[in-house]
This record gives C-alpha cells, sequence and structure tokens, in this order.
C-alpha cells in the first residue's frame, strides 16, 4: 500500500547571498556563486527545490602554513609559499570554484605584514585568477581593523566575502564593506542568541541581512561536531519559520577543524591501529564536511584536494532528485 508523504509548510526562507561581479556588474570575475536561497530543510526535494547547491572553496594562505600536518600539504608542495601559485593550482588542477584566501601573515605573532602589503596582495590575486574571493582576516581584532579595510578597498567592486566579524569587532568591518559592496561573515561562537544579535548590530549599521554570511562556528567530526549541527539546525528551522535575522548562508570552516584534530593527524607509529594517516586524514576532513551538509552549511573552506574531491562528488548525488 502507497503512503503520501507528509509536506512541512514553511514560511520562511533563506536569503541569497551571492559571491563575485561580472565586467556586466562592474567586477573582472568570470562567473557569480550564488548561495543560499533555501525554502525548506536540506536536500528535501519532494518538498521543495533547492535552487543553489553548496559550494566547496579551497582555503590558501598568505603565508605558508607552519602548523598544517604534512599529509594536508603534500599536493602543494611547490607553491605553498607563493598564494597566487597555490591559488592557480587548485583552480587549474583541483578545480576550485572559489578560493578563500587566509591572511594569516598579517597577524603580529607571524610575518605582521602591513595592511598596503596584504591590500597588493589581493589585488594581484584578483588580477592573477577569475574566480571569486573570500577574504579572511588572521584573528587579532586591532590588526584586523587595518587589514581587512584595505583589502576591502582594494577589491572594490569584486562583491568578495570578507570575515569575520565578531560581536567586539565588527564596526570598522561593515564600515569597509559598506563602502567597498562587499558581502560579510559574522562569526558567532556557537551560540544561536549570539549570532542572532550579531546580524541584528550589523544591520543597524545599514548593511542589509540579506549580504551576511554565518559562520557558526564548528567542531570536526569527534570535536564537538554534534553540537554544532544543533545549533545550525536551530538556526535554520528559526530561518525558515520566518526569523529573518538568522535567515543566512552558514559558512563553515571544514578543513581547519578536521585537519587539528589528533585522529587526522597523529602518527601511524603512535597509532598502529588506526592506519595510515593520510586516509584518515582525508576521510576526516570528508566526513565532517558530509556531515554539516545535512545541517545546511551553504559554503565548505576545506584543505585536501582528494577531501574536497569527495564532498563535490556527494554533493552532486544528493542534487538529483
Amino acid at each position: 500500500m502507497a503512503l503520501d508523504l507528509m509536506f512541512e509548510k514553511w514560511t520562511g526562507k533563506v536569503s541569497t547571498v551571492k559571491i563575485g561581479a561580472t565586467a556586466e556588474e562592474g567586477g573582472s570575475r568570470s562567473r557569480v556563486i550564488e548561495v543560499g536561497r533555501e525554502v525548506t530543510l536540506p536536500f528535501l526535494f519532494p518538498e521543495a527545490p533547492m535552487p543553489n547547491k553548496p559550494v566547496v572553496a579551497y582555503e590558501v594562505w598568505d603565508t605558508e602554513p607552519q602548523d598544517w600536518p604534512a599529509e594536508s600539504t603534500r599536493l602543494f608542495k611547490g607553491v605553498l609559499d607563493d598564494p597566487i601559485a597555490w591559488s592557480k593550482k587548485c583552480i587549474g588542477e583541483f578545480g576550485a570554484e572559489l578560493i578563500c584566501l587566509r591572511l594569516q601573515g598579517a597577524h603580529p605573532d607571524s610575518a605582521d605584514k602591513k595592511p598596503q602589503e596584504e591590500a597588493k596582495l589581493v589585488k594581484d590575486l584578483l588580477g592573477a585568477v577569475s574566480v571569486p574571493l573570500i577574504i579572511l582576516g588572521c584573528g587579532d581584532d586591532a590588526k584586523d581593523n587595518l587589514v581587512l579595510p584595505a583589502c576591502s578597498e582594494a577589491a572594490r567592486g569584486e562583491r568578495c566575502l570578507i570575515g569575520d566579524a565578531v560581536q567586539d569587532n565588527y564596526k570598522t568591518l561593515v564600515a569597509s564593506v559598506l563602502a567597498d559592496g562587499h558581502n560579510i561573515i559574522a562569526e558567532s561562537p556557537i551560540d544561536i542568541n549570539i549570532a542572532k544579535q550579531l546580524n541584528i548590530l550589523i544591520s543597524d549599521m545599514g548593511l542589509a541581512l540579506e549580504r551576511i554570511v554565518i559562520n557558526p562556528t564548528i567542531g570536526a567530526l569527534g570535536y564537538g561536531l554534534e553540537y554544532a549541527y544543533s545549533i545550525m539546525e536551530r538556526a535554520r528551522l528559526a530561518a525558515l519559520s520566518g526569523d529573518k535575522t538568522v535567515a543566512n548562508p552558514f559558512i563553515c570552516f571544514v578543513g581547519q577543524e578536521a585537519w587539528r584534530a589528533k585522529e587526522a593527524k597523529a602518527s601511524i607509529a603512535e597509532f598502529p591501529a588506526w592506519g595510515q594517516e593520510r586516509e584518515r586524514g582525508i576521510i576526516w576532513e570528508a566526513v565532517t564536511a558530509c556531515s554539516l551538509l545535512q545541517a545546511g552549511a551553504d559554503i565548505l573552506v576545506m584543505r585536501h584536494p582528494e577531501a574536497a574531491e569527495k564532498v563535490r562528488q556527494h554533493i552532486d548525488k544528493l542534487m538529483q532528485k
């Protein structure tokens, strides 16, 4: 006997955020990436269409990472000290549609790069590649308040996604993206109430809620993933129920979290029963990403090309209605 499916009728929807601007829009990108616009929970195609599929962004640093496990950098040997060559390799060899540039070298405890240095890098990178760009600061609030406005101005008109804005440090970045036509990442520490409050504070400065992407902060598989998943799910349910203050796409920094998990980077000599590090790390990143897709992740920032490719194939299968 056939059973009729019960469909939920939602009153709200997730906003659409565009990353990148083509020549017709005043930019120089080859394409625009749209994320968001969901009107139901992820991949429930009998209930409603999913107009924009989740996208994978490749993480690139402005300086050679010193603390990444060897396997996570193995396929980028020879370009890790050159972010433009690194980005080109992500695009040319691994098919990256979106580059996430982290300006870690600006941190006072790293290379302490100056704002003009980082602005020039952003400008040069935009000239060297044609995919849309995510630009992240170094995580030091005082330095980011100097570096990110300079980079925002250097990328004016390209409609980048710039972050992170946090509750105690958002005003300078919001003013910059407003002036230069970009979108913003709002970071909240696995807390739906802080995410909501930060979005309100940002919108009070004049930036439309539809130009915000939420970084809910996540944990990797085995390291808080379940808690992060539940927070994302609560926010998405609230959005679909009509709460516009959290009706934003999610960005999840999967590579960052997965590759610092012990299971991803511990040597086989230390834990022989766990198997080869190479396989473990890739699986840890891929499984973390695939889990977050079900919580509503729209942008997955990843590090290992093989993990990223597995996730992209998984997304394509999920999108087959």
